[in-house]
């Protein structure tokens, strides 16, 4: 990253607010706490200025406000994640809110989501949240493996899925740091681990069979024999975190090779559990105890987890012979199954040409709704009020009610192309916001803060711990 962009970063740990920019907030969340109209807040804010705080005067850092237990966290509550982070780090009694309010599980309010990207030049375990809401970015710290070696497979409610440098795939949330191993990658149905002469895992024996009858009568099931890096390139597509509330446990589902194929541990798992006969999954959303996923061809199946044996139901066929599109599922508004479909286009190919100048741009994205009743999908124009976040992470259709800082009738995009995101690596990613009302796209930084690699996802900062 450049220096100038640098520049423009807070860490999130290392920088207190200030008592003045706390009672700024103060003043911001009490007509919430105390159902007071804005427009007497607005006076009474004016005459506090005037009289206690002429704009000569400074507030001492040290002399932190001391303002009851119970207060400090009613309004922390109604705090972004920063900022409650660095009100956090003012003083001990402040800490001692913020504690209280993580470990009650007060702490509800819905978060703007981030852009998380990584920059070699700030060291290889630091990543950065470009948040929508401050339109600016925070620094973090992370734990190893070092974020810069990781593969971003996945990010749902706050946690990552990453893939290390021996293909091995953690749970990771970047504000609390805790991090969690999944079972290991040799425990899929398409991995074999291979040792060398002193006992040590070296390579991995990768097969290419699907559980398709179908499918076999066209596929190659040569095996391959990948390097442990080598794995993640072809085996790693995409992964989710649900949390099965009838379990009272979370699901990691992960969509790998050969073919957009489907499996899944619980946490706590030693081994991961294939779901065959199905393939080309392009994403997935956890709904009423059932896992709703979509292939490359619109087809949706539901998957019920929870028994000894797993059932399947068809929820809709096919709707495309051929996939020109990435496709995305998400819940609608109203509570019902969106689909998304988003293309894109490549830059023409010239040869010789060096990889790093193919590029691919979102040109074009169209949402239906499934009508339950006809069993297909039905075009619709215009989100109203509410935004998609399209990417490597779960697809989310949020209300802009909730969320003021983000545009209603858009789409913010990022890369999710696997050959641009596995394969070239140096090429610029496809980051934007899409307009549904005059079908354009923007750039949503320029110049763009974060490098090509690794891949920059949407995350929704949480600090929940599992």
């Amino acid at each position: 990253m450049e220096a100038c962009s640098l520049a423009r970063t807070i860490g999130l740990w290392s920088l207190p607010i200030h008592p003045r920019m706390f009672f700024s907030t103060v003043f911001r969340v009490l007509p919430k706490l105390l159902g007071l109209p804005p427009s007497l807040m607005k006076k009474f804010l004016k005459i506090k200025h005037e009289h206690i705080h002429p704009p000569h005067m400074e507030i001492e850092v040290g002399g932190s406000p001391e303002l009851p237990h119970e207060l400090l966290v009613d309004i922390f509550a109604l705090l972004e994640i920063p900022d409650l982070k660095r009100a956090s780090s003012v003083c001990s009694s402040w800490r001692s809110a913020y504690t209280s309010l993580c470990n009650l599980g007060l702490y509800k309010r819905p978060q703007t989501p981030c852009l998380l990207y990584t920059s070699e030049s700030a060291g290889e375990s630091v990543a950065f949240l470009y948040s929508l809401a401050e339109k600016r970015s925070y620094k973090l710290t992370l734990p190893d493996p070092p974020m810069h070696t990781r593969y971003l497979i996945g990010s749902t409610n706050g946690w990552l899925v990453t893939a290390d440098e021996r293909s091995e795939m953690h749970l990771l949330n970047p504000i609390t740091c805790q991090q969690i191993a999944l079972p290991s990658v040799i425990t899929i149905e398409h991995v074999t681990p291979i040792f060398d002469e002193a006992g040590a895992l070296s390579k991995y024996h990768y097969s290419r069979h699907t559980g398709s009858p179908r499918l076999s009568r066209f596929c190659s099931f040569q095996p391959s024999i990948l390097a442990l890096a080598e794995l993640r390139s072809y085996l790693h597509e995409k992964a989710f975190v649900f949390y099965d509330a009838s379990a009272g446990g979370h699901i990691v589902v992960l969509i790998h090779g050969p073919d957009g194929q489907l499996s899944f541990a619980r946490l706590g798992d030693d081994k991961w559990t294939w779901l065959p006969q199905h393939s080309y999954f392009h994403d997935c959303i956890y709904k009423d105890g059932l896992l709703y996923a979509v292939t490359s061809q619109g087809k949706i199946l539901a998957f019920n987890l929870r028994g000894p044996v797993v059932t399947t139901e068809l929820i809709m066929d096919i709707t495309k012979d051929f996939a020109y599109e990435n496709i995305y599922i998400a819940q609608a508004p109203c509570g019902g199954l969106l689909q998304v479909w988003r293309t894109e286009e490549d830059s023409e190919y010239v040869e010789d040409a060096d990889p790093a100048t193919y590029l691919t741009n979102t040109t074009n994205i169209k949402i239906f709704k499934f009508d339950t009743t006809s069993e297909k999908l039905v075009g619709i124009d215009s989100l109203d009020d509410h935004v998609l976040l399209l990417g490597r992470n779960q697809t989310l259709c949020l209300s802009v009610e909730e969320y003021p800082h983000l545009k209603a009738n858009h789409a913010y995009f990022t890369d999710d192309c696997l050959l641009y995101l596995f394969g070239w690596k140096n090429n610029r990613r496809d980051i934007g916001i899409y307009d549904f009302a005059n079908n354009t796209c923007e750039e949503l930084v320029s110049p763009q803060l974060w490098p090509n690699w690794p891949n920059p996802i949407w995350i929704t900062p949480s600090l929940t711990r599992l």
